[in-house]
């Protein structure tokens, strides 16, 4: 189990949770030193939790041992100091429940899951999903609306009636559908709060803060985790003015996604976050995992720029 008690309730988690990045070596194995850092990085600047294992930290990718050594080092490493939220995402249900199972027993403080995919699922199907879930669970449970990835939509109305029977107790949102997410929070306050809603969408933060979210998972907060605690903190403040310059900011740094030529999905934006990191020498590599490949080349060269345009330090 983890060191200690985390400081933020994890079925009450408000704030920064940035998705973890996972480290690779050149051969592809967890690089513990660099995860190391890369924490670090994350709990000096103030970070709420960390969610381990999520699209950002290339989950999908990762045989059901890697997925448990990453786990295991992660609450290591982190010792309790904050909620480590764990990525349980899988096909179906039996398979999540798995995941379920041993991250308990590792020791992590809350799990995040998509909706069932591949077969084709509906309400009822994700309804079942989630209360199997929570009951093999016993701890709290988020879901994890992305459609993109998933092929489905989770809807407001559903996700509210699950928030208020305790079946699950937050959403990580990034559905990408500002509508839907300014849906979700109006009917959540008519039911009382009973979800924690964060938004997975680092360029938006600022309006999904403006709209009622009570945080962000932000994939580029490996990168400059301290900018997203800083906003979060202004928008708790009501310090708008703050938050519209940290978003600024921010989105000036996102530009290093769109710098990659012949990438696509997590190959090019989950490639600029770790060649960034990379550059910053937090990250002993940029190495993916298979079959994707690492940036090279002027892809580098193009994330370095941006970096040094905005005084970001780098030593590579």
């Amino acid at each position: 189990m983890a060191a200690e008690s985390p400081t933020t309730d994890p079925a009450s988690l408000r704030g920064v949770v940035p998705p973890l990045l996972t480290p690779l070596t050149a051969e592809g194995d967890l690089d513990v030193s660099s995860l190391e850092r890369l924490i670090e990085h994350h709990i000096d600047a103030g970070v709420d939790g960390l969610f381990v294992l999520g699209s950002s930290g290339e989950v999908a990718f990762f045989e059901d041992a890697m997925r448990d050594r990453v786990l295991r080092e992660a609450v290591r490493i982190i010792g309790g100091r904050v909620s480590v939220l764990a990525g349980v995402i899988d096909t179906q249900t039996r398979r999540v429940i798995e995941h379920v199972k041993r991250a308990r027993e590792i020791g992590v403080d809350a799990f995040v899951a998509t909706a069932p995919f591949y077969a084709i699922t509906g309400p009822e199907e994700v309804e079942n999903h989630f209360r199997a879930i929570k009951q093999a669970a016993q701890l709290p449970v988020f879901a994890y609306d992305i459609p993109v990835c998933v092929h489905l939509k989770l809807g407001a109305d559903i996700l509210v009636r699950l928030g208020a029977e305790g079946v699950i107790d937050g959403v990580k949102d990034s559905s990408g559908d500002d509508v839907s997410f300014r849906r979700l929070v109006s009917l959540n306050k008519l039911a009382g709060a009973p979800l924690t809603l964060l938004t997975g969408h680092e360029m938006v933060v600022d309006g999904s803060y403006l709209a009622g979210a009570d945080g962000s998972v932000p994939g580029l907060g490996n990168v400059d985790p301290a900018g997203y605690v800083r906003m979060d903190r202004a928008a708790q403040a009501g310090d708008w003015d703050t938050v519209q310059k940290e978003q600024d900011k921010l989105a000036a740094l996102f530009e290093i996604v769109f710098q990659p030529v012949g990438k696509v999905g997590p190959a090019a934006g989950v490639g600029a976050f770790k060649t960034a990191l990379w550059l910053m020498g937090i990250l002993d590599t940029n190495t993916m995992s298979a079959p994707m490949t690492a940036l090279e080349g002027e892809n580098v060269d193009r994330i370095r720029e941006v970096l040094t345009a905005l005084d970001v330090d780098v030593v590579r």
